[in-house]
């Protein structure tokens, strides 16, 4: 069994926050691999199902954000698993909207959700980082993670939730890069070979210049008559 923990806070005030970015990719992951229902579970939300021939239980916990680790610490003992076994998809603000990276192990950076897993279960657990970009001064942070995402966001937003879920099964596998590729695929996809970002813009005819050497004049057409040409010869 692994453990697929995303962050947030429970309740539909907190539902469209950047801090609920981790509950949103869970959802995207729960409908697109044919996850069984969400139950009470462990604190929290929980849902079973396989990915990559893997049992996978995706658990959103209900302790609010600053007690997360709560939550994952009692699923991780029930099922007698080690921190590497569990899989935390978090907001990061320290990341541009829209980039995701996975990380194993590390500090908490001040995110209290991670601070909190710390306690619970220790730093050596897997973290996909999704990036929700940052207000510009610290003192802002607070707020702007507890703001929902703006109606501009929406595009890039669902991008990376189903690159998340896209990606899901190689992330179960163990294999983070595929699954980065897998999230690249939806928010940066290759352009087709007709407009191919840096192809070489197709070159004009080159301008010939004129001839500056002028034309001699078309001679004019004779209109006298054979008579008056006779006449002329003789001249």
């Amino acid at each position: 069994m692994l453990i697929f923990a995303g962050l947030g806070n429970p309740g539909a005030k907190y539902a469209g926050n950047r801090h609920n970015i981790g509950f949103m990719a869970l959802d995207r992951i729960a409908s697109d691999h044919g996850f069984g229902p969400w139950k009470s579970r462990f604190q929290g939300l929980a849902s079973e199902g396989t990915l990559a021939g893997e049992k996978v239980l995706l658990l959103k916990p209900a302790t609010f954000m600053n007690l997360s680790g709560q939550s994952v610490g009692e699923a991780m003992r029930f099922f007698k698993l080690e921190a590497p076994d569990i899989t935390v998809f978090h907001d990061e603000i320290d990341l541009a909207p829209g980039k995701v990276r996975v990380k194993d192990g590390g500090g908490h950076a001040g995110h209290n959700g991670l601070r909190s897993l710390h306690q619970h279960i220790g730093p050596h657990y897997t973290r996909v980082r999704m990036g929700v970009g940052h207000p510009g001064h610290k003192d802002a942070v607070p707020g702007y993670v507890l703001n929902d995402f703006a109606k501009a966001d929406q595009g890039w937003l669902d991008d990376v939730l189903r690159g998340c879920s896209d990606g899901a099964p190689h992330l179960a596998a163990g294999d983070g890069g595929k699954f980065q590729n897998a999230v690249a695929l939806r928010t940066a996809p290759p352009r087709s070979s007709g407009g191919q970002k840096g192809a070489p813009k197709p070159q004009a005819a080159p301008k010939v210049a004129a001839d500056p050497t002028p034309s001699a004049p078309e001679p004019q057409s004779d209109t006298r008559t054979a008579l008056q040409r006779l006449a002329d010869k003789f001249r």
